[in-house]
């Protein structure tokens, strides 16, 4: 932890009130960059996807459940994988009593991930979560939008992922994509995705660390985030890993 200067609260004030001058240029800036998201352009959904969901199989279109918004969180469990990603499970952790709210403004949220439909159901149960999941194993529709790959193209160290080509070692990774289906027409249109830190924004948790003096604490690790465990593997409290 950096020693801080300890001020008064005049001095504390002053600094408070410069720094707000930054947090509210950058909220106009969030608000500018969500305008110019809004105004890209739209790719139809031309495929026909067909995915197994707790009340049967259900299209593409029918994951909207009669909304004209579908937000995708693309959660990483492979069919044979034991239990979900637990990176994915820290957001999914942010996701319980949302999706109430997403549904006013006529938008469903469902997640989606090529494990079984048993695995997916059997996981949410551990970890208590309610929003819907549903299956892509019997479909593309994970390859199709660049969030799954073959064991091929993981060996081959050329995966197409968050707009570029790397190297990945896995053969499933996150993002969230977002449609609309025309109400008229029925047509689906894909209208955006994001990836990799796009999606830090919907995790809670961390929103708040960043708002700590420690922040996220996370340049001591080789990897940022080897301190996370799912919710319910946690040591029990007043011990750290």
């Amino acid at each position: 932890m950096p020693r801080h200067e300890i001020v008064s609260h005049d001095e504390w004030l002053k600094c408070r009130l410069d720094l707000l001058v930054h947090e509210k240029e950058a909220t106009k800036s969030l608000e500018d960059l969500a305008r110019k998201r809004r105004q890209m352009p739209w790719e139809r959904v031309e495929q026909e996807y067909l995915f197994d969901t707790a009340s049967g199989p259900r299209t593409l279109a029918e994951l909207f459940e009669g909304r004209s918004q579908l937000i995708v969180y693309h959660f990483m469990f492979a069919p044979d994988w034991e239990q979900g990603c637990k990176s994915c499970s820290f957001w999914a952790d942010n996701f319980n009593g949302t999706t109430v709210h997403l549904n006013q403004r006529d938008v469903t949220f469902t997640a989606i991930s090529r494990a079984p439909l048993s695995k997916l159901l059997a996981y949410r149960d551990r970890m208590q979560w309610s929003f819907p999941w549903a299956s892509s194993g019997g479909n593309a529709f994970n390859y199709d939008f660049h969030v799954s790959f073959t064991a091929e193209e993981v060996a081959s160290g050329e995966v197409y992922y968050n707009y570029g080509v790397r190297e990945i070692g896995t053969t499933d990774e996150q993002g969230i994509s977002i449609f609309y289906r025309d109400p008229d027409t029925g047509a689906v249109y894909h209208t955006y995705s994001s990836h990799g830190r796009g999606i830090d924004i919907v995790n809670g948790a961390y929103q708040f660390l960043d708002m700590t003096p420690k922040g996220r604490d996370e340049d001591h690790f080789d990897f940022s985030m080897s301190w996370l465990r799912r919710h319910d593997q946690y040591p029990p409290q007043g011990e750290t890993y």
